[in-house]
């Protein structure tokens, strides 16, 4: 049941966990688009623009969503692309499995932060790789993975 002590951790989780999973699913996009050469363009929230470092944005509501755009790969193979829609997933289970060999190691404490940080990787990894297209028509990871394997190809370039 949620109480008004539940309230600190909703905040914590809401402004800084949920972000921290974007930031490193979209991170997992960058580094595999970028292995391939790939010219890159990603975000973190939406509304308007707070500042950029790079290909990075991160816009006022950081907390709502991410996305990751690329084009122009060196290595353009429809398994080129699949990685790069699989990286983001990956990215999280890594982070959620080198969590857990740290707590189980006694380096990081046993705290309601990982745990909280693992629950909303997990979620991340099924809602991003189950297939959809959301109001806009952009396809989720899932989506896009299927659309590269059965049309040969990525459509989504850079804007």
């Amino acid at each position: 049941m949620f109480t008004l002590n539940d309230i600190p951790m909703f905040i914590i989780n809401f402004f800084l966990i949920l972000p921290l999973v974007t930031l490193v699913h979209e991170t997992g996009h960058v580094l595999v688009a970028r292995l391939f050469g790939g010219k890159i363009r990603y975000c973190i929230g939406t509304g308007k623009l707070l500042f950029h470092v790079g290909p990075l944005e991160v816009r006022r509501m950081y907390f709502m969503e991410g996305w990751c755009q690329y084009e122009k790969l060196s290595y353009n193979k429809t398994w080129a692309h699949v990685s790069i829609y699989l990286a983001g997933s990956i990215f999280n289970l890594a982070i959620i499995l080198m969590l857990n060999v740290l707590i189980t190691q006694d380096v990081l404490p046993v705290d309601l932060f990982f745990y909280q940080y693992s629950y909303f990787s997990v979620y991340f990894i099924f809602f991003s790789l189950f297939p959809y297209r959301n109001g806009d028509g952009k396809p989720s990871d899932g989506m896009a993975i299927y659309d590269v394997i059965r049309y040969g190809k990525a459509e989504d370039p850079i804007d």
